[in-house]
């Protein structure tokens, strides 16, 4: 199997990953929303979709129309960065359990997540989501995808961090908070 092939391969791995994804949210939000739930930030959410799947898209469109010359230690790191942030973004996953989705919803009375990756990072999931838009694409040398998605990743996360961080203060803070 060719390195351009096996690349495709894995990003449309990471494509049905994201689906994956997608099945736990719909079905998170709607707990969320039984319960009460409050969403936040949805000017910024079509944005996101576009982004992440322009990630996808751009990776393979410049891999392919590009064809460059990927050392093999440059595919090998950043395949090994994007298995970790895969791993970070499920340990996310499993420890907000229910609470997690794509959408910014907080179900009044529950207090925030302070344990798994939320006891080291306060948002472990766009260290996830940082790194894998920089080591998906330079698994293949698409260099100019990761650099796009990357600023504009920032610039997204900027809007997006304030709009949690605002939606999170309306919890209550107890020292129960630890579970999910």
């Amino acid at each position: 199997m060719t390195t351009l092939l096996a690349f495709t391969v894995l990003v449309a791995l990471v494509g049905v990953e994201r689906v994956a994804e997608l099945v736990v949210s719909v079905r998170n939000a709607a707990w969320s929303k039984e319960r009460g739930g409050v969403e936040s930030g949805l000017g910024h959410f079509p944005f996101m979709v576009v982004l992440h799947t322009g990630l996808l898209v751009g990776a393979l469109v410049e891999a392919w129309v590009r064809r460059p010359d990927v050392p093999s230690v440059l595919a090998w790191s950043m395949l090994a960065l994007v298995v970790a942030s895969q791993a970070l973004r499920w340990w996310c996953i499993g420890t907000l359990g229910r609470r997690w989705n794509t959408r910014v919803i907080v179900v009044p009375g529950l207090p925030p997540v302070t344990g798994g990756p939320y006891r080291l990072v306060r948002h472990p999931n766009y260290v996830a989501v940082v790194v894998e838009g920089i080591a998906l694409p330079l698994v293949h040398a698409a260099w100019i995808t990761a650099v796009v998605f990357t600023v504009l990743n920032a610039g997204l996360l900027a809007v997006r961090i304030r709009v949690e961080d605002r939606a999170l203060a309306t919890l209550p803070r107890t020292s129960e908070a630890a579970g999910a």
